[in-house]
């Protein structure tokens, strides 16, 4: 049986399939539909493109088995289900079941379920009972968007960081993800995550700003503020691990230096720059508000 025909149980609309490389090019075509709400799958899309699923670390689900495709999953390091819009409610249900189905059938292999709130938590109600309890479910996540210059001046010291400063910025990196997520990266060894901030640095997808150099017994630069731009696809960069020095919050960091993140992002990678907050953030809120983000959906989180 061809990786076409595989599907996770029964057939036609009560399942999906995995796909394969001549399929992708559909995947993106269902992304396209909410580039915002898609931009995480649609980025592992394009690698999967490139250098073929398998290489991508994970698999791209499509419903229904027959006939065009009408909603994808992206099966990785996290679980992205892209169930468009405009979908009628019915077909959009009969895709999540689906995607129930195969998830099931594969096993958690995910820390992770995002997406789009009324999919991701649709999802996670049909896998609940069958998969290990999940260690918090973030249910209400503000989808911000911006497409315009920002309203606050760029901070002119925010740049791009550069290779040979990579073990000065991941400490950053390694003190925003365990404050964000609960646990820190590299407990275990942490490869994986060096990686993937290696490979954002050498992509010059990694903004940082460095503290000032004029005292010589303040030691090396370190970082105040840093961003990267986690997802791009379809015209839409994703800003994530946005970090202020916890010693330097409240002194109007965030702003300016998002301002600079989103002015260099739209100059050289793509003409929509977007994020996602934990809706209790309130102050993170304002702050992108300030910006110029203006909220265009609803995220959820469930993590393992």
């Amino acid at each position: 049986m061809g990786v076409r025909d595989q599907v996770a149980s029964g057939l036609g609309r009560a399942a999906s399939r995995v796909l394969g490389p001549t399929d992708l090019p559909a995947a993106l075509a269902v992304c396209t539909l909410d580039p915002v709400a898609s931009v995480l799958a649609a980025t592992r899309i394009e690698v999967a493109q490139r250098v073929g699923p398998g290489l991508a670390g994970g698999q791209v689900w499509g419903w229904p088995v027959d006939g065009p495709l009408l909603a994808v999953c992206w099966a990785g390091a996290n679980l992205v289900p892209v169930v468009p819009p405009t979908l009628g409610a019915d077909d959009a249900h009969a895709a999540v079941d689906a995607f129930v189905r195969t998830a099931r059938a594969h096993g958690r292999r995910s820390s992770s379920i995002v997406g789009d709130s009324r999919v991701a938590l649709e999802l996670w109600r049909g896998l609940e009972r069958f998969w290990p309890r999940a260690r918090e479910v973030r249910s209400a996540q503000p989808s911000l968007a911006i497409a315009r210059d920002p309203d606050v001046e760029p901070d002119p010291r925010v740049r791009l960081a550069q290779p040979h400063e990579l073990a000065t910025l991941l400490p950053a990196c390694i003190a925003m993800f365990t404050e964000e997520v609960g646990y820190s990266p590299v407990a275990g060894g942490g490869t994986a995550y060096r990686e993937r901030v290696r490979s954002l640095v050498e992509s010059e997808r990694a903004y940082v700003r460095w503290s000032a150099t004029g005292d010589p017994y303040a030691g090396p630069p370190q970082p105040e503020f840093k961003a990267e731009l986690g997802a791009v696809a379809l015209g839409v960069a994703q800003v994530q691990g946005v970090w202020v020095d916890p010693v330097l919050r409240g002194r109007g960091l965030s702003e300016p230096g998002m301002a600079a993140v989103v002015v260099e992002a739209r100059r050289r990678v793509a003409p929509v720059v977007s994020l996602y907050v934990n809706a209790y953030n309130t102050r993170a809120l304002r702050a992108y508000r300030r910006v110029g983000f203006e909220q265009v959906g609803t995220f959820a989180t469930v993590l393992f």
